[in-house]
C-alpha cells in the first residue's frame, strides 16, 4: 500500500505487512498519544478492522489488536477512555471514502495475515512497547526501571508505615510473572509488580493486600502517576517479564482487576487516605456520594 492517511492526532503510514502510526505533539493531542511518538503494528498483530461514525460527523477508523499482541493493551486491561486509545484514527467527514478505502483494503491484509481461520490470541507480543518514561512519580513514591529490574523508592511524606518500615524495594525481571494497573483516572489507581510462584512473596493462594500497604505496588494520587506516564512504564515492564518467563506464567500475570484483601491497618495510614480522599473532593474529582461512601468503607476498616 505505502500510502498515508492523515486524521485528528494521528497520521496512519500504511506498508505492506504493517501500519505505522505517528501521533501528533500538541497541546490538544491527548498526552498518551504524545508520550507515545510512533508505534509500528505488524497486520499479524491485529484481529479486525472498523469504521464507524464518530462525534461531530467524524468517521473513526478502528484497528482491533489481537489479544495478547500488545503489551501496552494488555497492561492496560480495557481501562483506556476512548480518545486514549491509539488504534483509533479520527477522520473529518470529507476523508470518509478514503477511510471506507483504506478500512477495506487493511482489513484484507489483516484477513492474509491470519489466513482463512478465525483470529486466536497472541502467544507472544507482536508489537513493541514503549520505550519510556523509565521512571515516573507516584503518589508514595518514585517507580524506576531499567531493563533488568524494578525499583521502588518510597516518599516520607505518602508512604504508608507498612512500606516505610520494610524500606526501598527492588525487584529483578526474573523474579515477576506480570503486572497489575489500575488506571490513575480511578481513586484506587496503582501499579503492582506480581510474584512468579516459587519467589519469597509468592506463597500458594496469596491474595495481595490493599497497595498502600504492599511494598509491592506504588498507588497513584492527584497529579501522581498519570496515564501518559505509567501505563508505558508499565507495558515495558511487562514485556520485559513475558521476554523471561515461559508464557503459561507469563498468562497468568497479565493486568487484572485489584483484589483487595481483608484485615486490620494502621490508623495513621487511614487518616491519610482521607486526606487524600477530601483532595480529591474538593478537586472535583469525586461526588459528595463517593467521598462519604469512600470515607466510611475506610472508617470501618479501623
Amino acid at each position: 500500500m505505502g500510502d498515508v492517511l492523515a486524521g485528528i492526532h494521528a497520521t496512519w503510514e500504511f506498508d505492506s505487512d504493517s501500519v505505522l502510526i505517528r501521533f501528533e505533539r500538541g497541546i490538544r493531542t491527548p498526552k498518551l498519544l504524545s508520550a507515545l511518538g510512533e508505534r509500528r503494528i505488524p497486520h499479524e498483530a491485529l484481529a479486525d478492522v472498523t469504521l464507524t461514525q464518530g462525534k461531530r460527523g467524524t468517521v473513526v477508523l478502528h484497528a482491533v489488536p489481537r489479544p495478547g499482541a500488545d503489551p501496552l493493551m494488555d497492561a492496560a486491561a480495557g481501562q483506556l477512555k476512548e480518545s486514549y486509545d491509539p488504534y483509533r484514527l479520527v477522520l473529518p467527514p470529507e476523508r470518509e471514502v478514503l477511510a471506507e478505502y483504506y478500512a477495506d483494503e487493511l482489513r484484507r491484509r489483516v484477513r492474509e495475515s491470519s489466513g482463512a481461520g478465525a483470529v486466536e490470541p497472541a502467544d507472544r507480543f507482536l508489537v513493541a512497547a514503549p520505550e519510556g518514561p523509565l521512571q515516573f512519580k507516584a503518589y508514595d513514591g518514585r517507580a524506576g526501571f531499567d531493563g533488568t529490574q524494578v525499583t521502588f523508592r518510597w516518599f516520607w511524606t505518602g508512604a504508608s508505615s507498612a512500606k516505610w518500615k520494610v524500606g526501598d524495594q527492588s525487584f529483578p525481571v526474573a523474579s515477576l510473572s506480570g503486572v497489575e494497573w489500575r488506571s490513575p483516572d480511578f481513586f484506587d489507581g496503582h501499579l503492582r509488580l506480581l510474584p512468579r510462584d516459587g519467589t519469597p512473596d509468592a506463597g500458594p493462594g496469596r491474595a495481595p493486600g490493599p497497595a498502600d500497604q504492599d511494598p509491592a505496588a506504588v498507588v497513584f494520587g492527584l497529579g501522581y502517576g498519570p496515564v501518559h506516564e505509567s501505563l508505558p512504564f508499565a507495558a515495558a515492564v511487562l514485556a520485559a517479564v513475558r521476554s523471561t518467563v515461559p508464557a503459561a506464567v507469563a498468562d497468568r500475570g497479565r493486568a487484572v482487576a485489584p483484589v483487595v484483601g481483608a484485615g486490620r491497618r494502621d490508623p495513621a495510614d487511614i487518616a491519610e487516605r482521607i486526606r487524600h480522599l477530601g483532595e480529591l473532593h474538593q478537586a472535583g474529582l469525586v461526588t459528595d456520594d463517593e467521598f462519604s461512601a469512600k470515607k466510611a468503607e475506610l472508617l470501618a476498616e479501623l
